[in-house]
């Protein structure tokens, strides 16, 4: 088994906002299973947010219960872990914040675990996961809401807040469990998967947005190359570009890739 992961962040003047991990085992009868997860921390507005903490205090959590419940509690379905993950980290500060506030920290998810038979998986936000098969077709698994939204309703923070965590919008995961439903969920034969890859949308524009490849080519590049070259493509993108202004010229990024 080979697994590598790389994050970097999109300002070294500024905390990285994404947070990823990896467990090994995980608890099971077989011991041949493990777990991914990766989190991109959603960046508020310069304004008040009703929590004392941060982002990267939020994702560090929201993803350690997730690593621990995925792991440790084989007999919940992913969206249970993530449920259940959301609700710990609001008990921990629903006495210090408002949890209510629309802009409260949240974050996009990918979760993937696997044992000797399966390969689950779940995806919310615009984060994404691929799933390379054994004939080596790629298959992406996205939450494609965000998408749907209007453009122009996302050019500021206060028409995109409409959208967010509300139906007809796009979810992220927050302080209500119940946004677990909304997930994209799956499961594959684990016979049937070669490897898997999971990203941030930081790393998702080397496809989304600069069209540099493909998914099945950005499987292949991180074969070959690994994790940190396919974000240091993305940064070498990043600076060779006219568009700052039309988006951010640099993300914060983050990308798990795992032979299984």
């Amino acid at each position: 088994m080979r697994i590598e992961l790389a994050t970097a962040p999109g300002d070294p003047e500024r905390p990285n906002e994404d947070w990823t991990s990896v467990a090994l085992p995980a608890a099971g009868p077989t011991g041949q299973g493990g777990t991914v997860v990766v989190l991109d921390g959603v960046t508020p507005p310069p304004s008040e947010t009703g929590c004392v903490h941060s982002v990267p205090w939020f994702t560090a959590r929201l993803g350690g219960a997730l690593i621990e419940l995925s792991g440790s509690r084989p007999e919940l379905a992913l969206p249970e872990v993530l449920a259940e993950a959301i609700g710990w980290v609001a008990d921990a500060h629903r006495d210090t914040c408002d949890l209510s506030h629309v802009r409260t920290p949240q974050a996009t998810v990918v979760m993937v675990r696997w044992d000797a038979l399966a390969v689950e998986h779940l995806v919310l936000s615009d984060s994404a996961l691929l799933v390379e098969g054994t004939d080596g077709t790629v298959r992406a698994v996205l939450d494609d809401r965000l998408d749907r939204v209007p453009r122009e309703a996302l050019r500021s923070h206060a028409t995109a807040d409409a959208y967010r965590n509300t139906e007809g919008g796009f979810f992220t995961a927050a302080a209500d469990p119940g946004v677990a439903r909304r997930a994209v969920t799956g499961s594959t034969p684990r016979e049937e998967v070669r490897a898997i890859a999971a990203m941030t949308d930081g790393v998702t524009r080397w496809v989304e947005l600069f069209r540099a490849g493909d998914w099945t080519e950005c499987v292949a590049l991180l074969r070959k190359e690994g994790t940190q070259a396919l974000i240091d493509r993305v940064r070498e993108l990043e600076r060779g570009d006219g568009g700052a202004g039309r988006w951010k010229r640099h993300d914060d990024a983050a990308v798990v890739y795992a032979e299984l």
